[in-house]
């Protein structure tokens, strides 16, 4: 999507691609008709996390993508795979609070039944209101530590 834009559809007007039936099958466009968007490329993930319709990001935990949840203060759901991304899932769930696990992984299969119940958990619940008070919290302490005097601003 362009930058600051948050119609998907903008960014379709921009960037031709080809049709969906190519890239997808039939029966998931036919079910997803009209409740959601597939984009074919490339979009910028900050425009997809600061999109009214997102409520939850479902992230492997790459510290970039970690750090543009919190700007926004966006819950996560969890799904480390190697490397530093188990640390940085340890520091988003269990230090920051900031994100749930979905501990398929650990098995080598995530199932849509625990990715459904943890987004409707994140939405719905209680356990996801505290989860999105605790997003909110540490949002505001990123935009205290960028701010001019803040401590990234210090530390730069």
């Amino acid at each position: 999507m362009p930058a600051g834009s948050d119609d998907p559809e903008k960014y379709l007007e921009v960037h031709p691609e080809p049709e969906l039936v190519v890239l997808l099958p039939q029966v998931f466009l036919e079910r997803t008709k009209g409740r959601g968007l597939v984009v074919k490329s490339w979009v910028l993930q900050m425009n997809v996390l600061i999109h009214r319709a997102t409520g939850a990001f479902v992230t492997h935990c790459r510290w970039n993508s970690l750090l543009e949840a919190i700007v926004v203060g966006m819950p996560m759901l969890c799904l480390s795979l190697d490397t530093e991304q188990k640390m940085n899932k340890l520091s988003m769930t269990e230090d920051i609070g900031a994100a749930l696990e979905l501990e398929g992984y650990t098995k080598g299969f995530v199932k849509a039944g625990e990715v459904e119940a943890k987004v409707r958990l994140v939405i719905e619940g209680e356990e996801g209101r505290q989860l999105r008070a605790r997003v909110a919290a540490r949002k505001e302490e990123a935009e205290a530590a960028l701010q001019e005097e803040g401590s990234s601003w210090a530390a730069f």
